[in-house]
């Protein structure tokens, strides 16, 4: 079955970056729509970023300009470059595929989740 597999969370002071990884296993990540979810403590789930099948970038507002996604095929890999990291952005960082169907930033949407790695700015 597929598995997507995290990693990449830190603490960091605000101001500064971060690169979150997300490798897919026994998936094809070129031809899968990938997405990066987040959830802080009390607060709803949220679709951050989403990269579907033919390339098309889906961006939050509160995240535009400042988080970029990307895909390297050659590794099965999905990364969520995080610049000018803000307090607000503490939250587990989830990576999601398994599309079926609908607006990228809904979590509903996607049947597979990565286990969460933890983005924490101070």
């Amino acid at each position: 079955h597929v598995q997507l597999v995290e990693s990449g969370g830190d603490s960091v002071q605000a101001g500064g970056s971060l690169i979150l990884s997300c490798v897919a296993r026994r998936l094809l990540a070129s031809t899968s729509c990938l997405a990066w979810f987040r959830q802080a403590p009390g607060k709803e789930r949220e679709g951050v970023a989403g990269i579907n099948t033919s390339g098309g970038l889906y961006y939050a507002d509160s995240v535009e300009g400042r988080l970029t996604i990307s895909r390297d095929n050659s590794k099965n890999t999905v990364y969520l470059q995080m610049n000018s990291l803000r307090p607000e952005d503490s939250a587990i960082y989830y990576c999601a595929t398994d599309h079926r169907g609908g607006a990228l930033w809904a979590g509903s949407n996607f049947a597979v989740w990565g286990q969460g790695t933890q983005v924490t700015v101070s």
